[in-house]
């Protein structure tokens, strides 16, 4: 089921809460907070309105506990989602000065998980799966620029210089443009994907040319891959982005630099992929070899 099901059932189903969501869309998007976020927030809080059939104004503590501990237990055990529902339900009781839901809600810590990396020959396997040319640049696009899903969509035709082979990411997650080279390789698939496909405005478009693509498309172009390519690795469409990252460091990228093309606020986000990353030859063999610089005298060791 989708985002937009579930929240217009949810309105359905609990008129006032149609109030709330253009409140508290209204007041995320003032204070600067992407549209995608939003949208996260309120899937988990619709689904909160559904369980109950009731505004989640009108629930008590007890209520909004149990449905935490139900979405704990038979939801995905995805933590993105339950901090969603929490940091969402956070929000909207401070918009309306709930302070008795508000101080009930757990702190979300989010665990210190190294990303899903793909090795260079599962990207070669990845990237020549899909027969369709349109898939194949859009995860070529993400793996050679490390772009975000919502930057990827949301790329127009105009944001291409084929010429400069470059990319300009506008206004990105924390709201600052940037831009990102591509190969040569990717300018002539570009090239052949405009001369098929002929988009107008968005690079990517969805079955109405003047829409971009949605997430959903993409990431079930990304599931349909590594199911075909027999990839059993637990990735998902952003371990493109998290691959890039890495492969580059692997080729002698600076991490100064890397920060500057993922688009990272914090270059600590950045340093994750140092613990992934073959940075140097040298680099996972044990100190004895080190040590004696031959092999023989480990043997005779």
């Amino acid at each position: 089921m989708s985002y937009i099901t579930i929240k217009k059932q949810a309105c359905l189903a609990v008129p006032e809460f149609i109030e709330i969501c253009t409140t508290f869309t209204r007041k995320f998007l003032v204070a600067g907070k992407s549209y995608s976020c939003v949208q996260h927030y309120l899937l988990q809080i619709s689904k909160l309105v559904l369980f109950y059939n009731r505004s989640p104004l009108d629930l008590t503590s007890e209520e909004v506990e149990d449905f935490l501990v139900y979405t704990r237990i038979n939801e995905s055990p995805s933590q993105s989602r339950f901090k969603h529902l929490v940091c969402g339900l956070r929000h909207i009781y401070s918009i309306y000065n709930k302070n008795d839901l508000h101080i009930i809600l757990p702190k979300v810590r989010q665990p210190k998980m190294l990303p899903v990396v793909f090795s260079k020959e599962e990207i070669r396997l990845l990237l020549k799966t899909p027969d369709c040319l349109k898939q194949r640049i859009i995860l070529g696009t993400i793996y050679d620029s490390g772009l975000r899903i919502s930057e990827v969509r949301q790329l127009l035709i105009s944001d291409i210089d084929l010429n400069r082979r470059m990319l300009h990411v506008r206004q990105s997650k924390y709201k600052k443009d940037r831009y990102v080279p591509i190969s040569e390789m990717l300018v002539r698939g570009i090239k052949q994907y405009i001369k098929e496909y002929q988009p107008t405005y968005y690079l990517f478009n969805g079955r109405k040319k003047e829409h971009p693509m949605s997430d959903t498309s993409i990431q079930r172009i990304m599931r349909i891959s590594l199911k075909k390519s027999r990839i059993e690795k637990k990735a998902s469409i952003h371990s493109l982005r998290h691959s890039y990252a890495t492969h580059l460091l692997e080729d002698g990228l600076d991490i100064v630099s890397l920060k500057n093309q993922l688009g990272h606020a914090d270059i600590k986000n950045t340093m994750t992929y140092i613990h992934v990353a073959r940075i140097s030859p040298n680099i996972g063999f044990s100190p004895l070899k080190n040590l004696y610089n031959r092999e023989s005298i480990i043997t005779e060791y």
